[in-house]
């Protein structure tokens, strides 16, 4: 067994729950959450624990600047969500599974608590414990070869561990039929109302894939279902809301420093093995692979928003953990090396049944409201106060820092309004609300006298988390994330009485009360075309280029007849050292504006085309330039929104995924303002597949003291032969 580390040992004692209440509440926080105890902290996962923290855990990587020490698994703790602490590494140096090789490191966590006794019986730490924790992690490197990946697991009996690795993997390396392995990274667990257990797994290389676990969650069972392309996604996340499974996924380069375009957009199924669709109906598993945007570079300091957890504060607010890099700041020990990746936290609406971070605004980098983490009654019982609670039947105490007892327990000051109350409870116990008594009973969950069935196999000797959302008169009760119920209840001229509730002796812990978020409802406003301006604009209704334009590199294949530019894509770039493609310019107008050109351009479906595409640009110069175009990327059909600048010496290249091209034709926008505070020229990406919905991706920015021209691009590959035809270039106000 592993000891706790003394750095572990020393926080666990400083952190206790009465220093973590009597902590000043702060109202709101600054971006990112990290900072406090390390430089980069990336792909972050969020849990709350028994105790009533959170718990945040990291992949492998130093912490700060300079430190050159790798953390396996770096976990912090927090009262709010905000101030974080430092409170060890999961693993030990040297620590790792039989099947992991030396040299392995150990990425992208996925912790949750577990209550099932077969899943219990798995770890020699939790076989007699009500509760335990399991820890899903990518191994990069396992036995028998290089570039083997796999997922394994460790399980403990709190969420600092100890931690003890399963001897066999969750997933065993995959080969990709072509001699190769598949990246089998980035794990993350679901668990169904039928209790049923799926892990989500894979990378670009492979694509993501879903399993059924065995009971104990320690082995996939059945067959694998790919649920997402390879080649676009990774890092998924999957979350059950409203009787759809929402598949959260990252989608580019996650580490190209100050060209991160790292972005996480989302689709949505009735199925947990899917097919996941986004807002469009676009499938995530085809060639033309879809996705809602999420969160994307939206051109403040923090690029590369990517790889998320979802966390819900105790208003019912929903908030989104993930890692962004700080353009200004983009190397853990510059120039180059490990990107330095923070965790963020921002608040994740929900609007039209899809999510987005901050209603579509995206990262916050300026102070903004913190989460809801103290309530009107919060109580984790180190002490049963009278001033506070009064015994209304039966007979309770506190116990060990829990609440212990059968009988009803109310609280003395009622609730106003609409409320939601949070419990952690182990036995035949639940929440009174008004008239309405919420508990576990037997194997269903009771409001009143309606039941809803449990899962097969549900354990009420092990610890499970009860909300009751109560609107309007109307109750909504969810146990351990699954299993949901409804009814009424009432009060007495607006008033509520809480309480807990327990047939027999039973345990209760971390009882919160308090006002529910209210949903933001409004998304952020995108860009919308104004009039058109016609001194910059041009229909390609003559037979030769308007004067306006420029060429740099001239392409005497590029031609003007029939109300279109037409242009073979050349076998030429603009990345790296290359710059040897065309660039068809024009001036651009001053002051905020739209420009927009119709694309029509066969890429074919499916087939390797690397890396053909077309669309328009913001161009600074050949290694200084934002280029918005629909491409193939190996086997996919994208609209990136490309991005290179100076950096260091050479130049740096990333970019972020806005869209999905339709199958011969799409609208392309980007949109421009200058920044009021440094001037910037900014320039977000829109693509439509009719002409008239529109997504909007992520902002790419080029310098102040620049000029950009705008234009159009064709290039990347010249096999097999294609042309780009652009029906116009249009200018209009914004």
């Amino acid at each position: 067994m592993r000891r706790c580390t003394a750095a572990l040992a020393a926080a666990i004692l400083l952190l206790t729950p009465a220093a973590a209440q009597a902590a000043p509440q702060r109202q709101t926080y600054t971006n990112p959450v990290s900072a406090s105890f390390a430089d980069t902290f990336a792909d972050p996962m969020v849990v709350r624990g028994d105790d009533g923290f959170w718990y945040a855990y990291g992949t492998t990587d130093p912490l700060r600047e300079g430190e050159k020490v790798f953390h396996r698994i770096p976990t912090a703790r927090s009262a709010d969500l905000v101030s974080w602490t430092y409170v060890g590494d999961a693993f030990a140096e040297g620590q790792r599974p039989a099947f992991a090789a030396e040299n392995a490191a150990f990425w992208a966590p996925d912790v949750r608590r577990i209550g099932d006794s077969a899943a219990k019986a798995a770890s020699p730490h939790c076989k007699s414990q009500p509760q335990c924790w399991v820890m899903y992690v990518t191994v990069t490197e396992t036995t028998g070869g290089p570039g083997r990946s796999a997922i394994g697991a460790a399980t403990a009996p709190t969420p600092t561990g100890p931690w003890t690795f399963s001897d066999e993997p969750v997933v065993a390396p995959r080969p990709s039929g072509d001699g190769g392995w598949l990246w089998t990274f980035d794990p993350a667990l679901l668990t169904t109302p039928d209790g049923r257990s799926y892990l989500y797994y894979g990378s670009y290389f492979g694509g993501i894939w879903v399993s059924e676990l065995s009971a104990d969650g320690l082995r996939v069972t059945g067959t694998a279902t790919r649920v997402a392309i390879d080649n676009k996604f990774e890092g998924a996340y999957v979350v059950r809301r409203d009787g759809w499974y929402y598949l959260f996924a990252s989608s580019a380069n996650c580490c190209a420093g100050p060209t991160t375009g790292y972005s996480v957009s989302a689709g949505r199924s009735r199925d947990p093995r899917g097919p996941f669709t986004d807002r469009d109906g676009l499938r995530l598993d085809v060639s033309r692979a879809g996705g809602t945007p999420v969160v994307a570079p939206n051109g403040n300091k923090w690029v590369g928003t990517g790889h998320n957890g979802l966390i819900t504060d105790l208003a019912g607010q929903d908030w989104l953990a993930y890692h962004a890099i700080d353009r200004a700041d983009p190397y853990l020990d510059e120039p180059f090396g490990i990107n330095e990746r923070p965790m963020l936290l921002d608040r994740l609406d929900w609007i039209g049944g899809w999510p987005t971070v901050r209603a579509g605004a995206w990262a916050s980098e300026r102070p903004v409201a913190k989460p809801v983490t103290r309530t009107p009654l919060q109580d984790s019982f180190d002490t049963l106060s009278p001033r506070q609670w009064r015994v209304a039947e039966g007979k309770w105490a506190a116990v060990n820092g829990r609440l212990r007892g059968s009988g009803t327990l109310l609280a003395r000051s009622p609730q106003r309004g609409d409320l939601r109350a949070e419990a952690d409870l182990r036995g035949p116990a639940g929440l009174t609300i008004g008239s309405t008594t919420v508990r576990i009973s037997g194997n269903s969950l009771a409001v009143g006298s309606r039941r809803t069935p449990l899962p097969a196999g549900f354990d009420a000797t092990a610890w499970h988390h009860l909300v009751v959302d109560v609107r309007a008169g109307r109750l909504t009760a969810t146990l351990d994330d699954t299993t949901v119920a409804s009814g009424r209840t009432g009060g007495h001229g607006g008033r509520t009485v809480v309480g807990v509730t327990a047939a027999t002796t039973a345990e209760v812990d971390n009882v919160s009360v308090g006002p529910p978020a209210e949903p933001v409802r409004r998304a952020a406003a995108v860009p919308e075309p104004g009039r058109m301006l016609a001194a910059y604009s041009d229909e390609f209704t003559g037979s030769a280029l308007n004067p306006a334009w420029t060429f740099v590199r001239p392409d005497p294949a590029a031609t003007v007849g029939g109300g279109a530019l037409r242009w073979p894509v050349q076998n030429a770039d603009l990345t790296g050292t290359s710059n040897s493609a065309g660039v068809l310019l024009r001036q651009a107008p001053r002051g905020s504006w739209i420009a927009e050109t119709k694309l029509t351009l066969d890429l074919g479906e499916d087939s390797v085309r690397n890396f053909q595409q077309a669309g328009l640009i913001a161009y600074a110069g050949d290694d200084q330039f934002a280029r918005l175009s629909a491409v193939a990327i190996w086997n996919t059909r994208q609209v990136e929104f490309g991005y290179e600048i100076p950096y260091a010496g050479t130049t740096s290249y990333g970019g972020t995924i806005v869209g999905t091209p339709g199958l011969t034709t799409a609208w392309l926008r980007l949109a421009h303002r200058v920044d009021e505070v440094n001037g910037e020229h900014e320039y977000r990406a829109g693509v439509s597949r009719d002409g008239r919905t529109w997504t909007w991706g992520g902002v790419w920015t080029l310098p102040a003291d620049s000029n950009p021209r705008i234009g159009l691009i064709a290039h990347g590959g010249a096999e097999p032969a294609v042309t780009a035809s652009f029906d116009y270039l249009r200018f209009r106000r914004w």
